[in-house]
């Protein structure tokens, strides 16, 4: 992988709406793609294998070369349980935590009020909190195999309206639920896409099933798109940040 940062496009942290995520092996692979891509994304995800391998180490890895941190577990349990993990993301310092919506209106509600009041303690802002929807590796056949049945949209838009009333910030779903999404729960909920792969040749779609284009999604009303593979593979990945860059326009 080229160390050079090349000629990254001019975008302020407020204006990049791609999360990179760091779906890689060791601490050094994270700080290296940290510095290459800091000035071209707005967050790292580290996800349950990194966080799982390296624990806080990862988020302060990223942090310490100046990135802000998407801390992808999607916490699922009790909501005394989840409630109190997503304390814990707080005093890291993340920027962004998710949690599934299928926890259910407590857990949802328990977190968010406690991670705010512990935030207001430390003086510093809350963590934006998302409430994970329905995998995009899952499509309407995959849900009637575990007895969930009926249109994916629907259900994706119930757990959505679902987390509104629950305080939380805002979404993970596929980019083909964002418009009714953005429709029922209104413009200043945040909208975060996974299932992103470019248009340029050569990007698959590997274990994903409902996807979109960056771009589409964009202009759908995603407020961040999530990318990792496609870009992390590249022979050149600031280069092709890049190119996604542009194609989002």
């Amino acid at each position: 992988m080229p160390d050079s940062p090349g000629n990254p496009v001019s975008l302020s942290p407020e204006s990049r709406p791609v999360i990179f995520a760091l779906d890689v092996h060791t601490l050094e692979e994270v700080r290296r793609f940290v510095k290459l891509l800091k000035g071209r994304v707005g967050m790292f995800k580290v996800g349950l294998e990194l966080f799982t391998a390296f624990g806080k180490e990862a988020v302060q890895a990223v942090r310490e070369e100046g990135g802000h941190v998407f801390l992808d577990l999607k916490l699922h349990d009790i909501p005394n349980t989840v409630s109190r993990a997503a304390e814990e993301a707080v005093k890291l310092g993340v920027k962004m935590f998710n949690l599934h919506a299928t926890g259910g209106l407590e857990m949802m509600r328990e977190t968010a009020e406690r991670c705010r009041i512990l935030a207001e303690k430390l003086g510093r802002p809350s963590p934006t909190i998302l409430a994970v929807t329905v995998l995009t590796s899952l499509d309407e056949g995959n849900l009637e195999e575990v007895g969930l049945v009926g249109p994916m949209r629907e259900r994706v838009v119930r757990l959505a309206e679902l987390a509104h009333r629950a305080g939380i910030d805002g979404v993970v779903a596929s980019p083909q639920e964002i418009t009714p999404i953005r429709r029922s729960c209104g413009p200043q909920f945040v909208i975060v896409t996974p299932g992103i792969r470019p248009a340029f040749a050569g990007a698959s779609r590997d274990d994903q099933k409902r996807v979109m284009t960056a771009k589409e999604a964009i202009i759908a009303g995603a407020d961040y798109i999530v990318i990792g593979r496609p870009i992390r593979l590249a022979p050149d990945p600031a280069a092709a940040m890049d190119q996604l860059l542009a194609e989002i326009g």
